[in-house]
């Protein structure tokens, strides 16, 4: 192993991007794209890779891991490093030839940010890498920023108000929750988000779908619903901002993001003090359930799917028709109307239906004076 500055002053805490690999060309390569940005630190195999990770794991920003390699493969360092819970903190990319369709869906599931082919394209690979470096550290002035507002607050009130505290602790997880999904989605996520609340309080507010719920109940599951793709985060950005239809493949990473985002919101103790919580885990978990049984990731069936559950469902899927995504133009309203009418979007219950049907033309006033395109 080997260090090696770059033209960067500051070569110290996270600041260092680890090369893994055992060919010195491939190295040089790398080395060469990065050095101008990040202090460079080199390992010629993967057993010497993951000592030095282990190292100093604070003191890296990105891990660049060649697959095939002497000693130790870059997947079994992907093992222990997901093992050791290394992988939510620190950016790992496999940059190899040959990675077979096996080995790069093990990666994906274990934690791995993204993998790039050799031979790598310069501006591409470098771009790859600085986004996510840019992302993980503005998540980490996010947290920093929030810990340091949390501290002046709870010292000018004397940590005298449960209340208070209770507030300050839901801040920090709901935020940090919310940025890292917004960041990793498309610039109309806030409007989506925020359009699924609108619909799912509006239907249990107005129809019989909210029969036996408090005010306060709804409030709190339209609170909820915002996190219902918190999990995407977990799936790779080629495959969320994919402009064509998924590979059978790549549709069996993106079904994870259910139960992703019910690991990530359990992964907030704080979360678990406030009454959205039991929501928020559902819906997160259970919003592509279908009425049939034929939805993911339990395939519940009818009553077996929470009402709320169902409700955020549906408005996502209205939403998802009612406007342009990146692999996708919107649809016309009636034909939207249509299309869940009949059934092209999954199964919904009938009464769901009714209820929504009641109501659609006043959520129809959510997307502008015409409605839906």
């Amino acid at each position: 192993m080997r260090d090696m500055s770059g033209l960067t002053e500051e070569s110290g805490r996270r600041e260092s991007v680890l090369i893994v690999d055992d060919d010195v060309i491939n190295r040089a390569i790398l080395s060469h794209i990065f050095s101008p940005h990040y202090h460079i630190r080199e390992a010629e195999d993967g057993r010497a890779g993951l000592r030095e990770i282990l190292r100093g794991p604070d003191e890296l920003c990105a891990v660049l891991l060649d697959v095939v390699m002497p000693e130790m493969d870059g997947l079994e360092v992907v093992r222990r490093l997901h093992a050791a819970g290394m992988l939510e903190k620190l950016p790992v990319f496999l940059i190899t030839a040959e990675a077979s369709d096996g080995v790069v869906k093990e990666a994906y599931g274990l934690g791995v940010i993204d993998v790039i082919t050799k031979p790598v394209v310069p501006y591409v690979v470098e771009r790859r890498v600085q986004s996510v470096i840019e992302l993980f550290q503005a998540r980490r002035r996010l947290s920093q920023t929030v810990e340091t507002q949390q501290e002046r607050l709870l010292k000018q009130q004397g940590m005298l108000l449960a209340q208070t505290r209770q507030m300050v602790r839901l801040s920090q997880g709901m935020v940090e929750s919310l940025a890292a999904a917004i960041e990793f989605r498309s610039e109309e996520s806030g409007n989506h988000v925020r359009r699924i609340s609108d619909i799912t309080r509006k239907l249990l507010l107005d129809t019989e779908l909210g029969q036996g719920l408090r005010r306060s109940d709804v409030r709190q599951i339209a609170l909820a619903s915002v996190l219902h793709d918190v999990g995407k985060i977990a799936v790779p950005d080629a495959i969320l901002n994919k402009p064509g239809r998924l590979t059978a493949e790549e549709f069996e990473i993106m079904k994870t993001h259910t139960v992703q985002g019910e690991r990530l919101l359990e992964r907030i103790p704080q979360l678990h003090e406030h009454p959205a919580y039991r929501y928020a885990v559902d819906i997160a978990r259970h919003h592509h359930e279908r009425w049939d049984g034929r939805g993911y990731p339990d395939g519940l069936k009818g009553e077996e799917i929470s009402v709320w559950a169902q409700v955020v469902s549906l408005a996502d899927v209205y939403d998802a028709l009612s406007c342009k995504r990146v692999y996708k133009d919107a649809f016309p309203r009636q034909r939207v109307l249509e299309m869940i009418r009949d059934g092209e979007c999954g199964v919904f219950n009938p009464k769901l239906l009714e209820c929504f049907f009641s109501v659609e033309e006043e959520l129809s006033g959510l997307y502008g004076k015409e409605g839906p395109a």
